[in-house]
């Protein structure tokens, strides 16, 4: 029996490009499964499977979750600064000038 193929959209956008990647896969595919599939960590060496964090359509899932047809898959970057650090820094500034 063959099995029916679904087709998943993969995307990892870096500060001045985008890699979009469109998969063919079994519709028994997990996320693991569609990154493999894909490439996208033959073409990005600094991702790992051991520390991605993914999601779809902005909804982070794991590595076993199941995908359907037409999903977007997001692979996302890690944060170079605490959110919160940089908040309180712009905050800071912004007394400091109120204050001059």
């Amino acid at each position: 029996m063959v099995s029916e193929l679904i087709r998943v959209e993969v995307v990892y956008a870096l500060p001045l490009k985008q890699i979009r990647l469109m998969v063919n896969v079994p519709h028994s595919s997990t996320v693991r499964d569609v990154l493999l599939e894909s490439g996208l960590l033959r073409r990005v060496p600094e991702l790992s499977l051991d520390s991605i964090k993914v999601g779809i359509y902005s909804r982070v899932v794991a590595l076993g979750f199941p995908v359907k047809g037409g999903e977007r898959l997001e692979v996302y970057r890690p944060l170079t600064a605490d959110p919160r650090a940089m908040r309180k820094q712009r905050a800071d500034k912004a007394k400091d000038d109120a204050r001059a």
